[in-house]
């Protein structure tokens, strides 16, 4: 994954601000004063309170004040300190039956191959200051493009009612509180801080990092007092190959998972801002917090092996009750208890980039959709999500196994079509053409990326690993199976539409 030199940045960001879009014409500039006038009371009330109530629209490049590297640098730093990370290393041992080194070196490298495609896409968010849904149909058509809008929106519901639990379960642990009622309260401070839009979330992801970090350092210390730890055994074979492979989907999934929204966070930097860097930064901000969080995650893992009590709390109550084991087993200290509920309130700063994009995502399906304001989607996205979560509660491990892959699924099938269009077909960013991005005689038809997604379909039928299904392929690696669907989806999306896509452009001429 390659991002453009400084040379090269120059020549496009010029070319960007004339061929790319007119930023100083009348018409982007109404159309920016349109994006901020408030023509309904949900956007009057928004604006109020000083809330973004720019949905779609293009975002001008007069309007775009965010210069600071730190944005994408600390935008998912806080989301991957998050409980929902050390849950994920978790999985490791717990689910997969795999020994500490595996976790770790499983762990570190996907999670660095998942970030890579996330910091490519962030470059496209400040460079043509679309969102990542819109310029989904540049990547596969626009019949697709549409698709994958809807998809998103569907992932970062799941995401968000996926990622309550553990939180719940550590409040749980603390004290009487109903699942139903904690679900309550994080999708009502998630969606009070998602409304404010772009500028507070960055914000809020810039230092809620911190508690979390502290935090972390404390459950260290407080497990290497047990003396519970244990490597564990490295072992061979089939079976343990089909344990490794489903693990890289789950962290793939997390990681990549954030493809499909990656320009949201960057619109409003500036086009002149160096791509490489841009991505770098969030590669960076996305990798080491999770590496962290994941491995420490694994450890306290490994411990419910060797510690009865660890092993019991996990059994009732998942990782939250083993961090509240870990944190409060053996002691009346009601000051780590306050360290319990702390750390459950991580999930909001893992919760509001999802509920940003799902309100962008769903006015980039449909046009009917877009004059509706994002404030409105992005409240009704939520209280979907709690829908979700109070049933979810009860199946946490198999929930986020089973949705954590299933991201992975559509994200490898988005990469496949993205990147090959990306780089064979409009050979880089000087290939675009988005002044009119609402005109579809300007936008692939799409039947190439629909031929893509459906040989993409075909892979994952085929190499899948599910409690509810197993492919063909996944089965061969033992009864328990392996998930190797991501990594033969790109694939398998590549050539499906790389057989179409020459057509399509002769006969269409775009």
């Amino acid at each position: 994954m390659s991002f453009s030199g400084s040379d090269e940045e120059k020549k496009i960001a010029n070319a960007s601000q004339n061929s790319l879009g007119v930023y100083n014409s009348k018409n982007e500039s109404d159309i920016a004063s349109n994006a901020e006038e408030a023509t309904n009371i949900i956007d009057k009330i928004g604006l109020r309170f000083n809330a973004e109530i720019r949905g779609v629209q293009r975002v001008p490049e007069d309007r775009r004040v965010d210069t600071s590297l730190l944005s994408p640098l600390c935008m998912f730093l806080s989301p991957n300190l998050a409980i929902s990370a050390l849950s994920t290393g978790a999985l490791g041992p717990t689910l997969f039956g795999l020994d500490f080194r595996t976790c770790v070196l499983c762990i570190v490298f996907f999670c660095i191959v998942g970030a890579l495609p996330v910091g490519f896409f962030s470059a496209f968010g400040m460079r043509f200051g679309l969102r990542q849904q819109i310029l989904s149909r540049y990547f596969t058509g626009n019949i697709m493009g549409r698709l994958f809008a809807f998809f998103n929106v569907v992932s970062c519901i799941g995401w968000n009612a996926v990622n309550v639990i553990p939180c719940v379960q550590l409040l749980t642990a603390v004290g009487p509180m109903p699942a139903w009622a904690g679900c309550l309260v994080f999708v009502v401070i998630t969606c009070i801080l998602a409304v404010f839009g772009y500028k507070t979330i960055h914000l809020y992801e810039r230092y809620s990092w911190i508690p979390n970090f502290v935090i972390y350092l404390i459950i260290i210390a407080k497990f290497s007092q047990s003396k519970s730890f244990t490597w564990g055994e490295m072992q061979g074979g089939t079976v343990e190959a089909g344990n490794v492979l489903s693990f890289i989907s789950t962290i793939f999934g997390f990681i990549a998972g954030w493809s499909p929204s990656a320009a949201d966070y960057t619109v409003y930097m500036p086009a002149n801002t160096p791509a490489w860097k841009v991505g770098t930064a969030m590669v960076v901000g996305l990798s080491v917090p999770f590496i962290f969080a994941a491995i420490l995650g694994a450890a306290i893992a490994m411990g419910t092996f060797t510690n009865e009590a660890y092993g019991a709390a996990f059994e009732s109550n998942s990782i939250g009750g083993l961090v509240y084991e870990i944190l409060c087993g053996n002691n009346t200290n009601q000051g780590y208890r306050f360290v319990v509920v702390l750390l459950a309130l991580s999930g909001i700063a893992n919760n509001l980039p999802g509920s940003y994009s799902l309100s962008v995502s769903v006015q980039s399906i449909w046009s009917k959709f877009a004059k509706v304001p994002r404030l409105f989607w992005c409240i009704i996205g939520n209280f979907v999500s709690l829908g979700l979560s109070i049933p979810a509660y009860y199946v946490f491990e198999e929930t986020m196994v089973n949705f954590l892959s299933i991201i992975s699924y559509n994200v490898s099938i988005y990469l496949g079509i993205a990147l090959t269009e990306h780089y064979i077909y409009r050979r880089g960013f000087k290939g675009y053409d988005v002044s009119n991005f609402e005109d579809r005689s300007t936008l692939p038809v799409g039947i190439a990326g629909l031929a893509g997604f459906l040989f993409g379909v075909a892979s994952t039928v085929l190499s899948m690993n599910q409690t509810w299904y197993q492919g063909v392929i996944a089965l061969k690696f033992g009864e328990a199976g392996g998930d190797i669907s991501w990594e033969l989806n790109m694939v398998f999306a590549f050539v499906g539409y790389n057989l179409v896509r020459p057509f399509e452009k002769k006969y269409f001429g775009r």
